[in-house]
């Protein structure tokens, strides 16, 4: 196993690492991927609170930035993309969740999902991770991996109030 990325002293002077750290989330010991994606989960119910085209428009903002955000400090950091960068997975979570219905368990069930498909990067997640880089690339496989992850939170949705989990005698 690989050892850890060091965590560069920039993430608590610079903002733009702070920010890319997932506001520290990314410092924290094993599984920084992992503590940055809770770290997106507050957020949500304020952004539920928007209307969706909000929502939507928050999230084409954050994936913009992102972009540049994760680009400029791994540039910075002098590496292709810090573990501790997980301002991705931030950006993925909240894709996970646009148009979820609120409430905890829904929250919870995105982060597991959104975890899932993150972890195992089905194609084509793993080939983005491994051939486009810089910022786009840091950003595209967790945009990707959020997106397969809404698609599966919307089609339990689309289970749950359809009628099928009553069936199913839930």
């Amino acid at each position: 196993m690989a050892e850890p990325e060091k965590i560069p002293h920039s993430v608590w002077s610079n903002p733009w690492h702070f920010i890319a750290f997932g506001f520290g989330s990314g410092t924290l010991p094993k599984a920084p991927g992992t503590w940055g994606s809770m770290a997106a989960v507050p957020f949500v119910p304020l952004w539920q609170m928007l209307p969706d085209w909000g929502y939507w428009l928050m999230l084409g903002i954050s994936m913009l930035f992102g972009f540049w955000l994760c680009g400029k400090v791994a540039t910075d950091l002098r590496v292709h993309d810090h573990e501790g960068i997980v301002w991705d997975e931030m950006v993925g979570m909240w894709i996970t969740l646009w148009l979820v219905p609120e409430g905890w368990g829904w929250l919870l069930l995105g982060f597991l999902m959104f975890r899932l498909f993150d972890i195992l990067k089905p194609w084509p997640i793993s080939w983005l991770d491994r051939h486009v880089h810089g910022g786009l690339g840091i950003m595209l496989d967790d945009v990707l991996a959020g997106v397969f992850a809404w698609l599966a939170m919307q089609l339990v949705i689309w289970g749950w109030t359809s009628g099928f989990a009553s069936s199913l005698g839930f």
